[in-house]
């Protein structure tokens, strides 16, 4: 592909388990031969489904994507604890397991709701310059500040005692090994994450994805979400003869849009092509991200 012609938009990858979401990313940039990609959210390496990926001017999008509300399917194993929480990690101990499905049910439906977690000393997190994953492979264990998650559904698909499957929707940065284990510590016998596959990313489910072996540049076009559909944001059609100054950094009055502006909103052209994303700010609106007159994607 000619990286004169850029392609702007997102794709949805069904990433597969045992490569990195960074991998994912490199193999998608050699195989389009794009500029700049990004990804909208990470996936462990053990963990399969929903990722995406963003493609040149798209990558201006990479922080609201990564924002958006996730659901996962997850399979754990309750009575073996590991040092990871899931099954890439060294066995730390075993116990027996006792657990109804009523009693497993109900531990579940205490967990929804806002609520503080931990993250995990195996995670991507930095802590003084450094990831944590680094320290725990070090054989240190930090105190970690907690975070603020919400969990909208944890609802059990399936109990064959030791192994339970969960559907899980919950808000960005939530570590899903962390409510299985925390779970197994409440049922009294430790648990860990054995199978983890996300199946929804925001607004983009996995009906929706190709993967790896499917990524054809020449058939690009069937797969690539416009920049103007990749968010929730609200939309506001913006006038032919605002484009170029937007585009150049030229602060418009917000009278010169009808009606009351959300917080922040899409101002996209007649062909619904993204322009801008914008916000109002004492009259004025602030862009927050511009994009190129090309992102046509």
């Amino acid at each position: 592909m000619d990286r004169s012609a850029l392609t702007h938009g997102i794709l949805i990858i069904d990433k597969p388990a045992n490569r990195s979401s960074a991998s994912t990313v490199d193999y998608v940039k050699r195989v389009l031969n794009a500029e700049r990609v990004g990804h909208g959210g990470t996936l462990d390496p053990l963990a399969t489904g929903v990722l995406l990926i963003c493609v040149n001017a798209a990558t201006k999008l990479a922080g609201y994507l990564l924002a958006e509300d996730k659901a996962y399917e997850a399979d754990a194993i309750l009575g073996v604890e590991t040092d990871t929480l899931d099954r890439t990690g060294r066995v730390l101990a075993t116990h027996p397991v006792a657990v109804t499905e009523q009693a497993l049910r109900e531990a579940l439906g205490r967990r929804c709701g806002e609520q503080d977690q931990i993250p995990p000393m195996f995670s991507a997190i930095k802590q003084g310059g450094v990831r944590l994953y680094e320290r725990a492979r070090a054989g240190e264990d930090v105190e970690r500040a907690a975070r603020k998650i919400r969990i909208d559904r944890l609802e059990l698909l399936a109990f064959e005692p030791p192994r339970f499957r969960v559907a899980i929707t919950c808000s960005k940065g939530t570590y899903v090994r962390s409510i299985l284990a925390d779970l197994g510590t409440e049922l009294g016998c430790g648990a860990h994450l054995a199978e983890l596959r996300r199946t929804r990313s925001g607004r983009f489910g996995i009906e929706q994805a190709i993967t790896l072996e499917q990524l054809d540049p020449a058939e690009l076009a069937a797969h690539l979400i416009p920049l103007g559909r990749a968010t929730d944001l609200p939309v506001i059609i913006t006038p032919d003869e605002y484009l170029s100054s937007i585009r150049s950094g030229v602060q418009l009055e917000t009278q010169a849009f009808p009606g009351e502006l959300p917080a922040q909103f899409q101002l996209v052209d007649a062909d619904h092509r993204l322009v801008a994303i914008a916000h109002p700010d004492r009259g004025r609106l602030v862009y927050d991200r511009v994009f190129p007159a090309d992102a046509t994607s």
